[in-house]
């Protein structure tokens, strides 16, 4: 007879096996979408670079809580604020990404998961396109879901007179909740950046090649003259590591809060 493995906490999706699926659901586990972009990074780092923090940041905090990982979103909002398509960054319209991340979230909340946490690093500053896509996809899905399952007029309903005491006093869940959006970034106690990102720079791109290895070509920097990536040559993985370490702690603190 073949010894059954004892289950692991954390796990990836796509990995991951109904049992243990089912038993994430049932204790509320937090589920982590990382969320992310292929856009030009300069000459000296790697197109994935948004994609890869979020992953890696929700890697390593699954390290520290029971949680589920989703497989990571590659192509998001990343506008051409930096560069077109001509150097290989790939944008996916505001519009589209948030219907698109509305039938993956719909699924899963009709599957029956909540505590849903899409993880972006990208547009750092509070209440951009790839943020506000995610955040109004989930907003326009639990309405939607509260009409479908509670039916129309039920917040008028007398039969609901009593729905925001009840989650404020922990009888009921609060359903707006059960999805949000958490941008990673350089925390404002930092002071080597006063609290401020930037793209291709030194931050991102120490952070970077503390989270992956083989991200960076920083000898590379000689081939352009591009402003916002000059400070790369300051790239240190010590401070990157302070980055990355502020984001884990930053997230499962959001996810307790």
């Amino acid at each position: 007879m073949i010894k059954e493995e004892k289950m692991t906490k954390s796990f990836k999706m796509e990995m991951g096996f109904p049992r243990e699926a089912e038993q994430a659901k049932a204790e509320r586990w937090p589920v982590l979408i990382p969320v992310g972009t292929m856009e030009y990074h300069g000459p000296h780092c790697v197109f994935g670079c948004d994609s890869l923090v979020a992953e890696k940041i929700c890697e390593r905090a699954a390290q520290q809580i029971d949680c589920v990982l989703m497989p990571t979103i590659w192509y998001g909002v990343a506008s051409y604020a930096v560069a077109g398509p001509e150097k290989n960054t790939i944008h996916v319209d505001c519009d589209a990404f948030e219907t698109y991340m509305y039938h993956i979230l719909k699924s899963m909340i009709y599957g029956g998961w909540r505590n849903i946490y899409m993880v972006i690093a990208h547009q750092s500053e509070d209440y951009n396109p790839m943020q506000l896509a995610c955040m109004k996809a989930a907003r326009k899905l639990i309405f939607e879901y509260l009409e479908d399952t509670k039916g129309k007029g039920w917040w008028g309903s007398n039969t609901n007179a009593n729905f925001f005491d009840d989650f404020h006093s922990g009888e009921n869940d609060n359903p707006w909740n059960w999805i949000n959006t958490f941008v990673t970034g350089v925390t404002k106690d930092m002071e080597e950046f006063n609290g401020e990102g930037d793209h291709a720079g030194r931050a991102e791109c120490s952070e970077i090649g503390a989270l992956v290895p083989g991200s960076l070509r920083l000898e590379r920097l000689g081939e352009t003259d591009e402003w916002f990536t000059q400070s790369a040559t300051e790239t240190d993985l010590e401070i990157g590591e302070r980055i990355a370490q502020a984001a884990v702690k930053g997230l499962i603190k959001f996810i307790n809060k």
